[in-house]
Parts: C-alpha cells; sequence; structure tokens
C-alpha cells in the first residue's frame, strides 16, 4: 500500500472555511483504480495556524500516480488555487510505502463519521 499526504498550515480565524471547502467538494475518487480510503485530519493549533493533513491510501504507489496524473485529479482540483488565502505557504505533500498494517478488534465496529 501507498500514503499520500498533504499537510496544510490554515491561517487562525479560516479553520471553518477550510473545512467547508473540503467537506462539500467532489473529490471524484469513489471509481478511481486502486484507491482504498480518504481521511481528512485536523491537527493542533498553533499561534498562527491549524495544521490540517489530507490522508489517502492507495494499493501502491503506481495507483497513486496514475490517478494524480488523471482527469479525475484534474476535476477534484481544478478550484484549488482559490483557496490559497486560507493557508501559511503552500500544502506539503508526503507520500509512504507501507510496510505493516495492524488491525485492532474494533475495526469491524468502528462508529460511523461524524
Amino acid at each position: 500500500m501507498f500514503i499520500a499526504m498533504n499537510r496544510f498550515k490554515v491561517i487562525k480565524g479560516e479553520e471553518k472555511a477550510f473545512e467547508k471547502v473540503w467537506l462539500s467538494r467532489d473529490t471524484h475518487l469513489e471509481s478511481v483504480p486502486g484507491f482504498i480510503e480518504f481521511h481528512l485530519l485536523r491537527g493542533p493549533e498553533q499561534d498562527d495556524h491549524t495544521l490540517y493533513s489530507s490522508h489517502s491510501v492507495w494499493t501502491n504507489q503506481a495507483a497513486f500516480t496514475a490517478w494524480t496524473q488523471s482527469e479525475a485529479f484534474r476535476a477534484a482540483h481544478r478550484t484549488a488555487g482559490d483557496n490559497k488565502p486560507l493557508y501559511l505557504g503552500h500544502p506539503q505533500f508526503e507520500g509512504f510505502e507501507v510496510l505493516q498494517t495492524v488491525h485492532g478488534a474494533a475495526r469491524s465496529a468502528r462508529p460511523a463519521a461524524e
């Protein structure tokens, strides 16, 4: 598996606007070959920003790379530049090859997203 993450430093006071953009957009991911799951994560608050991360899981790095070159990717990111005033700097990409996965007993009993 491959995990692709982007870190966003969202300017203090812009968190609700950032979340609205992400939670209301069409990701175009559901039918992409090799896509497993996506998470939008809210992290710690600092003096000038709140850290967020997008976290997508893929069957392998080739599937992720193919998506970044697809029409689905272009459609999902078509208006991304409109949101630059919400961030401190550019998003920081991090890609990881999964070496180990451990599942807990609660995996099958996870509650629905809130």
